[in-house]
């Protein structure tokens, strides 16, 4: 049975969950607004303020709510998480008072499944409690997120690894304590062998940023970029560094994508919803030619365009959690990539709308639709480019359907229509009454 319901005490932490960010979480936004704010563990002033607010999230139990019970979190399935997401989607800061920012949510999953009892207690624990944060390097210059054109390797000398290489948008290097890197070990080896992933940490030496690079909105002036480009100049580690065995990169990786491409979808609902009500707010307090905007069709249409499109992109994301939840592992991955490919189209057209109905007012730096439009193109490029995700989309749906045979098509109407007729052609001969029929 569907069944759109949320448990009474559930639904009680969402509602707490939605005024405290909007009055805690929020406000952040614009006190810190640079991309890397949230992941400076360093900043005093920040962190004087989200302490408090990191502790009251944890006495509401509320705190990493995507880890296990093993881990200290609540174990909730995808679903439960994906109601949670909507809500922190609506600020910057909210993921970080939550114990939820990624890629630290990621890499703890790593982590717990394949890390040391030593890796664990160095970082694992450390990354629980918000102490400090983390990179995943994987992407390169030349080969973005194709594993195939990899070409930062790794090697074995004595009792160490050593890795050499380029790595190229490495979120928040310069604020990590450690950095999982994936490396080449075995070049002529299948796609899915090549590779193996180490934890590496930030002060080994070699480890080389070329600069931090800055995206869309950020100024060119002084070092403010937080993806950094990064020279791995034969950094060496212990053998026991590598994350799950030699040839395992690609499925270590994979381990921690499923569950948080639906969250960052979820949280994407999120922006969508803020973006939404404030077209609705200035609509209903704007005037033009007489009346409010709200009064005037196209707005009214830009509205309604809106609030389908959310309800839709809502109930898919929703529905990927639940198979998540309810069916084998990998039942998802279609309707995975279906979120993928849909996020970023949503977010588009909505927040486009309600920087329209804003008028001039809304192409200015003095309301949030600025940084949501920023950070609109990375949507169809993070976790993999929109055109992988509709090729992988496209293939599930033609592996169930065989080749037809003959000229025409199955649906063919002329042939459909004489199979009909011989299937009932001994009553469609004889003369029938109703009365007959009885």
């Amino acid at each position: 049975m569907i069944d759109f319901s949320v448990e009474p005490d559930f639904q009680q932490k969402l509602d707490w969950m939605l005024d405290f960010v909007k009055r805690e979480c929020e406000p952040l936004d614009f006190l810190f607004p640079h991309h890397g704010d949230p992941y400076d563990t360093k900043n005093a002033k920040s962190r004087a303020i989200i302490r408090p607010l990191q502790d009251e999230v944890k006495r509401q139990g509320l705190w990493a709510c995507h880890l296990d019970t093993s881990l200290g979190g609540k174990g909730y399935g995808q679903l439960k998480l994906a109601l949670m997401n909507e809500i922190l989607g609506r600020s910057y800061w909210a993921p970080t008072v939550f114990g939820t920012a990624a890629p630290d949510t990621g890499n703890a999953e790593i982590l717990a499944m394949f890390g040391t009892e030593e890796q664990k207690r160095r970082y694992l624990q450390p990354l629980l409690e918000g102490e400090i944060v983390s990179t995943f390097s994987m992407t390169e210059p030349h080969a973005g997120a194709d594993p195939r054109e990899f070409t930062c390797r790794a090697w074995r000398e004595g009792n160490d690894w050593v890795i050499e290489g380029e790595k190229w948008f490495s979120s928040n290097a310069r604020y990590a304590a450690f950095l999982i890197v994936m490396a080449v070990t075995d070049p002529a080896s299948e796609a899915h062998r090549r590779m193996s992933m180490f934890v590496v940490p930030a002060e080994t030496s070699g480890i080389e940023i070329i600069r931090n690079v800055g995206t869309i909105g950020d100024s060119l002036a002084g070092d403010t970029g937080t993806h950094a480009h990064i020279r791995y100049n034969k950094v060496r580690v212990p053998a026991d560094a590598i994350l799950g065995g030699p040839g395992m990169g690609f499925q270590v990786a994979q381990a921690r994508l499923g569950g948080g491409r639906v969250h960052h979808a979820m949280r994407t609902v999120g922006k969508c919803q803020r973006a939404l009500e404030m077209m609705i707010a200035r609509a209903r307090s704007r005037r033009t030619q007489g009346k409010e905007l709200s009064e005037h069709q196209f707005v009214q249409g830009m509205i309604a365009d809106s609030a389908i499109e959310l309800e839709m992109f809502r109930l898919l994301v929703l529905k990927t959690a639940w198979i998540i939840d309810s069916q084998p592992h990998g039942a998802a991955r279609t309707h995975i990539a279906m979120c993928k490919v849909e996020m970023a189209k949503v977010y588009h057209d909505i927040v486009r709308r309600a920087i329209q109905v804003h008028g001039s007012y809304g192409v200015t730096n003095e309301t949030p639709l600025a940084s949501m439009w920023e950070s609109l193109l990375s949507l169809g490029l993070a976790d993999g480019p929109t055109e992988v995700h509709k090729v992988q989309v496209a293939k599930a749906y033609l592996k169930r359907v065989e080749p037809y045979e003959g000229v025409f098509p199955p649906e063919h109407i002329p042939t459909r229509l004489a199979e009909t007729q011989e299937r009932y052609a001994e009553i469609l001969e004889q003369p029938l009454t109703l009365e007959a029929l009885g």
